[in-house]
């Protein structure tokens, strides 16, 4: 994985466990002759902030390889999916960058989520509203699982106004949150370089006539469709580590969302999932987002 952290890495305590003692620092990017802070968790890889979407009416395959969309690490790595071409059909790689944050500034974003109100069992109600996706917010060891936080009516009748307060609250932590990427003092992203490709494999189905084609080609990597994520949706998974992931990685530059791989005298569909540096192996993506 890209390393940009410098010395952040000698820490006993984690940022979690710390309360709000520090001011409100701006948000800063921090450069390779960063110093040593108590405030980073010992491990580099653990993750502090997550902000992701969770269920919705969703194809299932988007659902299996949906992507964070931010993760901020115990070194102040930010990692969030960067814009796309709006050409069809897409590339096949997902665009997901790296930052870095100040230690201060990650803490500081800590303190905030805990004031936002992510702590376990929160209320934040249910809304009358359907097929809307969750929000799922994680700070340190507390997380919540909000129902449609952005689609609700702020005069839904089945919210109380508590209900209605703490999701005012959470939503604007969110959005600086997701706004992260592009806040001012934060360092230019850079290319998110993955130990692991999680690629996800389903049964591929020819266009109709009227859509575009593409040609098919060999798959370089470990055999598809590898070990079934869910059986009812016939999705299986591979994790490609060391040479096969370079293969992988090297053959998905040239490929579209569309393209058929053939591997065991079969067409496959394929998403890639770069894995992030809290997920090991397929069995992360089980708990499908």
């Amino acid at each position: 994985m890209t390393r940009l952290r410098g010395t952040l890495l000698a820490a006993t305590v984690p940022l979690f466990l710390l309360s709000a003692c520090a001011g409100n620092a701006p948000a800063g990017a921090s450069d390779t002759h960063a110093t040593e802070s108590a405030s980073v968790p010992a491990d580099a890889n653990t993750l502090v902030i997550r902000v992701e979407s969770v269920g919705g009416f969703v194809p299932a395959e988007m659902t299996v390889g949906r992507i964070p969309a931010v993760s901020v690490y115990g070194d102040g790595r930010l990692i969030t999916e960067g814009p796309h071409a709006m050409i069809y059909p897409a590339r096949s790689l997902p665009n997901i960058q790296e930052q870095l944050l100040t230690p201060e500034f990650v803490q500081d974003l800590v303190r905030q989520g805990r004031e936002a109100g992510v702590r376990n069992g929160a209320d934040f109600g249910s809304p009358n509203i359907a097929d809307a996706p969750s929000t799922r917010v994680t700070v340190g060891d507390q997380s919540v699982s909000v129902v449609a936080l952005n689609e609700a009516q702020p005069t839904d009748p089945r919210l109380t106004v508590a209900q209605r307060t703490a999701r005012t609250k959470l939503a604007t932590y969110v959005r600086t949150v997701e706004g992260l990427s592009g806040a001012e003092g934060v360092a230019k992203p850079v290319a998110y370089q993955p130990t692991t490709v999680a690629v996800l494999a389903r049964k591929y189905v020819p266009p109709q006539s009227s859509e575009p084609s593409t040609k098919p080609q060999a798959w370089p990597g470990p055999a598809l469709p590898g070990d079934m994520l869910n059986t009812n949706i016939g999705i299986g998974c591979v994790a490609a580590t060391g040479a096969d992931k370079d293969k992988v990685l090297a053959a998905a530059k040239d490929s579209t969302v569309i393209t058929p791989w053939t591997s065991g005298g079969s067409q496959w569909a394929v998403t890639f999932r770069p894995l992030l540096p809290d997920e090991q192996g397929c069995a992360a993506l089980k708990g499908a987002r």
